[in-house]
């Protein structure tokens, strides 16, 4: 697609966010592709949104420091959550960690793929190794959440 076809389609706003967030995430390999509707919390969790549903899960930076993860609990489809509630946790050979839902909500699907292998984390934490979707309460609270940005901003000083 020719650069004046992706000018007219997109917006002037989404064209600068892109182009910002492409700089910033040149030296961040740990953080892969870019998720234009992701956000982050300092505990490394990640939200992406689709419309009222979030998808939410660990970082590919946090599953990189626990290491080889071999159990992953989850909560049940229906229970309720508030935002910095532990939903559920997850056990590496290195350590075992709370995991805390980065949005207030509903679950309303599990990833149970997870549950009979967690080490599905290790091989693909933002994408299809999610551990659940939840209906948003209140989508504001995204607002309070990291970007893209200033996630790998936040996990570059704690590699220092």
């Amino acid at each position: 697609m020719s650069a004046s076809i992706v000018a007219r389609t997109f917006s002037r706003r989404v064209m600068t966010e892109t182009s910002t967030l492409l700089r910033a995430t040149r030296f961040a390999p740990q953080l892969g592709a870019i998720r234009l509707n992701s956000y982050y919390t300092p505990a490394h969790e990640y939200v992406k949104v689709e419309g009222n549903v979030g998808t939410c899960g660990i970082t590919d930076f946090a599953q990189a420091a626990l290491g080889d993860i071999v159990f992953v609990d989850l909560p049940e489809v229906g229970d309720q959550f508030e935002k910095g509630d532990a939903f559920g946790s997850v056990e590496s050979v290195k350590a075992a960690s709370d995991v805390y839902a980065p949005v207030s909500g509903t679950v309303v699907e599990i990833n149970e793929a997870l549950v009979d292998e967690p080490a599905l984390v290790n091989n693909s934490a933002e994408d299809s190794a999610w551990f659940i979707k939840i209906e948003m309460s209140n989508k504001d609270e995204v607002n309070d959440l990291m970007g893209e940005a200033d996630y790998k901003a936040h996990c570059e000083s704690e590699s220092a």
